[in-house]
């Protein structure tokens, strides 16, 4: 009795083993047959836009310190005005240097005097050696006064050269055409050449300097393709600068220099485009993006609906002879259009592959190919 119900037992769990082996097998053959777009990879040139953060400076930034200290008497101008090169800005407190302008002309009036007494007195005693009336000592005596006092009439010439100027530095003009920036001091302040913060900075916004910076192998594969830098910026096509709201400014920049040194931080390289500024649209100290076209020659493109992201690679599902999807891992570079990416790695061009809807596919599934564009 035992052993027939061990036996029973036994067949039981054999029966259930087949029943779920076959369910197995079943839902693996089940696995439904799904319709989509196939193409393959396209070898083609490809234009892509690359964006950079950018900063925008005037062609001239010129921070005007005054030359000489006292109190601040008039402004002006106002915050955003344009001036020209010598328009008055700012008057410091004249009172002080006008004084010592002053007591300076009238020091080299006296020293003229002096100067002139010295003459009389040398000529005279001249005369008097020539009749060997008076010593050799006596005559050399009043030529060394006369010395004495040709000197100090040249450092009083000396003191109201420097106190005229003085007095000239207590009118600032603006050393250039442009805009005037910010005035963070009023009438009355005390100012001086040691001051924190510029009495104001003009600038030239006539044409724009944006900066923005690229990855050194981006830049070193540029001058390899140019074979020199000079070359190579030369060849850089037109930048387009996209404004911080986003719109697109209305005139084309070209790039002009490049930094001749490698930013240790960042791994990057400088580059200095111009805008032409004639709406006075930009202003120094704003910010943007810079977007630079690239071309790439005889990439491998693929449409973007093909890949499905894993981490920091991309798979694709490649459609065999028979049908079958194979996932399959490939490489593409960081650019994109948004719609299509260009393939580094994994790809020859003569694959064939699902080419929208990959995430729906599954590794091994039967695909029925419906031809997209190639």
């Amino acid at each position: 009795m035992k052993k027939q119900s061990i036996l029973v037992m036994a067949l039981s769990l054999t029966a259930m083993t087949l029943i779920c082996s076959c369910g197995g097998q079943k839902k693996q053959q089940g696995m439904p047959t799904a319709t989509f777009k196939t193409a393959k990879a396209e070898k083609r040139d490809i234009t892509l836009q690359q964006k950079y953060s950018a900063t925008i400076r005037g062609r001239q930034d010129i921070d005007v310190y005054p030359q000489v200290g006292g109190t601040l008497q008039k402004l002006l101008v106002t915050e955003g005005q344009k001036v020209t090169k010598g328009q008055t800005l700012f008057i410091i407190d004249q009172v002080p240097f006008q004084a010592a302008l002053n007591t300076a002309e009238a020091a080299q009036k006296s020293a003229s005097a002096q100067l002139a007494t010295a003459q009389l007195n040398y000529d005279s005693k001249k005369k008097l050696f020539d009749d060997q009336i008076i010593s050799d000592v006596e005559l050399q005596t009043a030529q060394n006064a006369l010395l004495t006092a040709k000197a100090q009439l040249a450092q009083a010439e000396a003191q109201v050269v420097n106190a005229r100027n003085s007095l000239s530095y207590t009118v600032v003009k603006s050393p250039a055409n442009g805009v005037v920036g910010t005035l963070p001091y009023r009438q009355g302040a005390l100012v001086g050449s040691n001051m924190p913060q510029p009495l104001t900075t003009v600038s030239d916004n006539n044409e724009m300097y944006v900066y923005f910076s690229i990855a050194e192998s981006q830049f070193l594969q540029m001058v390899r393709n140019s074979e020199s830098v000079e070359a190579a910026i030369a060849s850089m096509p037109e930048l387009t600068l996209q404004l911080v709201d986003g719109s697109e400014y209305e005139v084309k920049g070209k790039v002009e220099s490049a930094s001749g040194v490698v930013d240790k931080n960042t791994g990057s390289v400088q580059l200095r485009a111009a805008f032409s500024n004639p709406s006075h649209i930009l202003h120094s100290g704003s910010t943007g993006n810079i977007i630079l076209p690239t071309v790439y020659k005889d990439a491998l493109v693929i449409p973007v609906s093909a890949t499905v992201q894993t981490q920091n690679r991309y798979k694709i599902y490649v459609v065999d002879k028979d049908g079958i999807a194979h996932e399959k891992l490939i490489s593409v570079m960081s650019q994109t259009n948004g719609k299509e990416y260009i393939v580094s790695e994994g790809l020859d061009g003569t694959e064939e592959f699902v080419s929208e809807g990959a995430g729906m596919v599954r590794d091994g599934q039967k695909v029925k190919g419906e031809k997209g564009k190639e």
